[in-house]
């Protein structure tokens, strides 16, 4: 049986239900996995007894792959046949608001506090090791506070983390621990691209870090900058306040990691492919397009799985790293 879909009440009953328009949605940052899928009600071989609800657990195997494991969240119905259900993974239980206050802890250790509080399931947790000075957070959302915690390892290491559900499973891997040996792109799998540069989200050729200094009363200015790039691009400013207990070395140092990060064209691949299930957000894939001279390696920001009856194909919104 190729696919695989089990609703579990929770009341002792789980159900096998056929299924269409199925789709599997994953993004790297910020949101939950998301299942959804149309099923038909009153079918003549569904049993009497057979029911859903919000909250009802929800697995979905393809061709004997685990592909999803969440929760009900959504039911719509109407005067047809067709009960569209959206589930999503427990990432969504950490779009909440909350509080946190930790110095000199690792995003790992914020993970584990968040999951550990929302009783979430961990499985494998790579440690970031990058000790953040101080991170404050009052009344913000909880998976902003995690993404932040990796925004700030990002710039301090320039390693870049990936938080994803892993069927049921919190998971923290290393970008570089996600690399996928399928070749995407003119002769395998692609179907059709797009491509756009732009430096009007997140690009920066001139960033200015600023600290009080409580001692002197004077506040000081660091500041780095790329002059061809201004001269090209104009000048595009990033302003950001240094934590009160960096020096003057720690603050350059950051200086150089901002410049480096931001100080390029922001450059978008999206690309529909023949559908494989070891891509998915946060996978490091190899691309080949030669029209566009593109031949290395992207970051999947965001990958859609769509099932059509037997057609199973994937759409993939992809990031130069």
């Amino acid at each position: 049986m190729e696919f695989e879909i089990l609703i579990d009440n929770k009341n002792g009953n789980v159900w096998n239900i056929p299924s269409k328009d199925i789709e599997w949605k994953t993004s790297r940052i910020g949101q939950a996995g998301k299942l959804t899928l149309t099923i038909i009600k009153n079918a003549p071989d569904q049993e009497k007894a057979f029911q859903y609800n919000n909250g009802d657990v929800i697995r979905f195997r393809y061709k004997g792959i685990n592909v999803f494991y969440g929760y009900v969240f959504s039911i719509s119905t109407g005067k047809d046949e067709s009960v569209k259900i959206t589930a999503y993974d427990q990432l969504r239980y950490l779009m909440s608001n909350d509080t946190y206050v930790g110095k000199n802890v690792t995003a790992t250790q914020v993970i584990k506090k968040f999951a550990d509080d929302y009783k979430l399931k961990v499985g494998s947790l790579t440690d970031t090791s990058y000790k953040i000075p101080k991170l404050i957070e009052d009344n913000q959302m909880t998976m902003d506070i995690v993404c932040k915690s990796l925004d700030l390892t990002l710039i301090a290491t320039i390693k870049n983390f990936v938080l994803y559900d892993d069927f049921g499973s919190l998971a923290l891997k290393n970008i570089n621990d996600m690399a996928v040996d399928i070749i995407i792109g003119d002769s395998s799998l692609m179907t059709d691209f797009t491509y756009d540069r732009s430096i009007d989200d997140d690009t920066f050729n001139r960033v200015k870090v600023y600290q009080d200094n409580k001692k002197t009363g004077k506040r000081e200015v660091y500041i780095a900058q790329d002059s061809s790039n201004i001269a090209k691009w104009g000048r595009l400013q990033l302003l950001q306040k240094a934590d009160d207990k960096m020096n003057s070395a720690q603050i350059n140092e950051l200086l150089n990691q901002l410049i480096k990060l931001k100080n390029r064209e922001r450059k978008k691949l999206k690309l529909t492919a023949i559908g494989d299930l070891k891509i998915r957000a946060g996978s490091f894939i190899p691309v080949v397009i030669k029209e566009l001279g593109i031949k290395k390696y992207y970051l999947v920001d965001e990958c859609t799985h769509k099932w059509d009856g037997v057609d199973h194909t994937m759409s993939l919104d992809l990031k130069v790293i």
